[in-house]
């Protein structure tokens, strides 16, 4: 039997002794890496991880400023704030926004294209918040308070947004804001644009947007884990943006949109003593306000679609030939060259043929006018007067004389995206078409048609310098500013035609037009009481072969003649001068200068003693009210239609497939 082995004392002494020694180094390294750790995050990297933990408990909300109110020259407030409630979207507390927006779109209505639209701003935005929904319904927020702490990142904010309460009565000129685009996204000052998502997109909104956004301010708040907030901590209050006071006249805006009612065409008038725009109508318009929180796809093909193109500017964009509205200024202009004076006669026979030329330019009047000086001229509208004198006068000193009227280039108004128009000349029509200029163009021109276009606005702002006595004052919108920012408006004449005549040929002219009211070819409009200079045109559209008449009744309403009316009143000391252009009217004795009047007895009877004033709150509720019900019941009706037209066409495509099968 073997005796037990006995242990070696020293030897485990030695092993345990070891083993804790090496125990204790490694204590001691992994305390000293401790404490290095603890030294590097509580004195190094304190900074970074304050701000870090400061970042998950402390948040800065942007507070974005009031936008300027904008108000007719009366105070009326054509473009107004509403608070809404504004559901936004915080993606650095979401981990999968798709799913959030899918989950949320029976709640807040969203449509696919919706979802697209907030996904795509979220890829190009990860750290703001982003809009999903503006102006939220009681149902929807009282059905998303039900459900809010499955939703964690979206909140329901109060937001101030626009409101147009005049609907399509202003939309032409003070225009809309909607969402910042990507294109928009990529110029603007995002610190100025921090806290909104709206930007002027057209009209005096996007002209004065500078001045309407104001600064934005900031919030900072303490918040829980679930990112409620718990308290404020410092806040800096928003500048809001300038209040602007337009030129624009409520009462003499809504007779214009009255006269033009179910007509296409646009109405500009100025007051001559200041450039102040008084009244500017395009028709049809539509209602600015779906586009501010974003217009459906069908809504908007439904105004792109539309024949009578609701969305088309006609007062700034709209180019036509201006026909007789041209005559006074281009007679001034013979006097000007010294080819015509106040006593100088020539026959009109009815028609104008160039020399060594047997075609015949024709006179609206079969027969002619017989002596015709200038005064008549004015008075009966004569065509082979203006024919005659352009062919003496030549292109480009017809030109050269025109484009002092404004005519061919854009008259500087606040409005963004005017159209210029054509004077032509032969460097135009070199340019343009690397063609030369014929003689007959030159005829054609002399009385506002074939390469000559102009704005109804143009028309509006030489009918101006006319009554102002060849004093220009560039035509403008803004009246006054009130705000943070300086704006500066001119109302003094900062130009006049150079003219080689006397300065009584102005009163002339003045009194020349003022037969056309008295007893020319605008007789129909004259008024004992007070004094209307004026001058009817009509344009055609359609031309007429040589012989033959124009037949209304034979030709498409849409290829009618246009008709123009242009004056001033009254003619002693103008306070009005104003444009009327009605799309395919027909004869603008008859069309336009009876909507003329309307305005000059609103401007000159009524609107001191009877002015016409919005309706009140209550009642616009009952407008809008009406007017959604109507579009909802066009809406029906075009997807009945349309309804209608897919089973035709379907029926009729299994009829030519069941015909091909039994053939």
């Amino acid at each position: 039997m073997n005796k037990p082995l006995t242990p070696n004392t020293e030897q485990v002494n030695s092993t345990f002794t070891n083993r804790i020694i090496i125990f204790g180094i490694l204590i001691l390294l992994g305390l000293g890496g401790l404490i290095t750790r603890y030294g590097y995050l509580q004195v190094y990297a304190h900074d970074k991880y304050t701000t870090q933990a400061d970042n998950n408990r402390i948040k800065l909300i942007s507070a974005p400023p009031s936008r300027g109110y904008i108000y007719d020259r009366n105070g009326i407030i054509l473009a107004d704030n509403q608070p809404v409630f504004t559901a936004m979207l915080s993606p650095d507390e979401i981990d999968n926004p798709e799913r959030t927006l899918n989950l949320l779109a029976p709640i807040f209505d969203l449509t696919e294209e919706d979802i697209t639209d907030i996904l795509a701003r979220l890829s190009k935005n990860k750290n703001d918040p982003v809009t999903i929904k503006i102006d939220l319904t009681e149902a929807q927020l009282a059905q998303f308070s039900e459900r809010k702490p499955f939703f964690r990142g979206v909140s329901i904010q109060s937001k101030l947004t626009r409101d147009y309460p005049y609907d399509e009565l202003f939309a032409h000129v003070i225009g809309y804001v909607g969402r910042i685009n990507d294109k928009e996204s990529k110029r603007i000052d995002k610190d100025r644009y921090a806290g909104t998502d709206l930007i002027g997109k057209i009209g005096i909104e996007d002209y004065y947007e500078d001045i309407l956004l104001g600064q934005p301010g900031y919030q900072s708040v303490e918040t829980d884990a679930h990112g409620n907030v718990l308290r404020q901590l410092d806040t800096k209050p928003p500048t809001s943006g300038n209040d602007i006071t337009l030129s624009l006249d409520y009462g003499l805006q809504k007779i214009a949109q009255q006269q033009l009612d179910g007509r296409r065409g646009a109405i500009v008038a100025i007051d001559p003593k200041n450039g102040d725009v008084l009244a500017f109508v395009s028709n049809p318009s539509y209602d600015p306000n779906p586009f501010i929180s974003g217009i459906s796809f069908k809504d908007y093909d439904a105004l792109r679609e539309d024949l009578d193109q609701p969305l088309y500017n006609r007062a700034l964009q709209g180019t036509y030939p201006p026909g007789s509205t041209i005559k006074p200024f281009e007679g001034l202009g013979g006097i000007h060259y010294g080819l015509r004076d106040w006593n100088s006669t020539i026959y009109d026979p009815g028609y104008f043929s160039l020399p060594g030329d047997s075609h015949r330019f024709r006179d609206w009047k079969r027969g002619g006018h017989g002596t015709v000086d200038l005064k008549k001229s004015i008075q009966m509208s004569v065509d082979t007067y203006y024919y005659k004198l352009a062919y003496e006068m030549g292109i480009q000193r017809l030109h050269d004389w025109m484009v002092r009227f404004g005519f061919g280039d854009k008259t500087g108004i606040d409005l963004p995206n005017e159209k210029s128009g054509i004077m032509p000349s032969p460097k135009w029509k070199k340019d343009t078409y690397d063609k030369d200029w014929l003689p007959g163009e030159t005829i054609s021109v002399s009385i506002g048609q074939g390469y000559f276009l102009a704005t109804p606005l143009q028309i509006a702002n030489a009918t101006a310098m006319t009554a102002n006595k060849g004093n220009h004052i560039t035509p403008h919108l803004l009246k006054s500013s009130d705000g943070a920012a300086e704006v500066k408006v001119i109302t003094k004449p900062d130009g006049k035609i150079e003219y080689n005549g006397q300065p009584s040929d102005w009163l002339r002219m003045h009194a020349a037009m003022e037969s056309v009211v008295e007893n020319g070819t605008g007789r129909g409009i004259y008024t004992p009481r007070y004094r209307i200079a004026g001058k009817t045109g009509t344009a055609q559209v359609k031309s007429i072969a040589q012989g033959k008449r124009y037949d209304k009744s034979a030709i498409d309403k849409r290829h009618w003649d246009h008709a123009w009316f242009n004056g001033f009143a009254p003619v002693e000391d103008p306070q009005i001068a104003l444009a009327v252009l009605v799309e395919n009217g027909g004869g603008g004795s008859t069309t336009a200068a009876p909507i003329g009047r309307a305005l000059f007895d609103y401007w000159m009877l009524q609107r001191k003693t009877d002015p016409i004033l919005p309706p009140s709150a209550d009642e616009l509720k009952i407008i809008k009210r009406q007017k959604a019900f109507e579009k909802a019941m066009k809406d029906a009706l075009r997807e009945k239609e349309a309804k209608a037209l897919a089973e035709q066409e379907a029926a009729e495509a299994e009829a030519q497939t069941a015909a091909a099968t039994s053939e």
